[in-house]
């Protein structure tokens, strides 16, 4: 499981499943065995996890712990999610 990903309550997963950055996974059911990075959804499928809403949520992550992202850290997320376009796909 990648950095700032994260799952619901009660989220299963079957042995060896690769979850990429800042993944969002929920609901009910086993999903894929490959999530890519900025993933959102679960069994029934995925979007894209849309960047700047996956910022909010990292920003108020890391609020909560006293710390901040740095620029360098943005710029990373960044080019995670540029980069890892050729894997996802809407509703898979």
């Amino acid at each position: 499981m990648g950095d700032y990903s994260c799952c619901g309550i009660h989220s299963m997963f079957n042995t060896a499943t690769v979850i990429g950055v800042n993944a969002n996974i929920f609901g009910t059911g086993f999903p894929r065995t490959f999530i890519p990075s900025f993933s959102f959804g679960g069994a029934q499928g995925f979007q894209t996890y849309n960047f700047s809403k996956a910022m909010e949520g990292n920003h108020m992550m890391m609020d909560r712990k006293g710390e901040q992202l740095s620029e360098l850290d943005l710029e990373i997320l960044k080019a995670v999610f540029e980069q890892s376009v050729v894997w996802r796909r809407d509703s898979y």
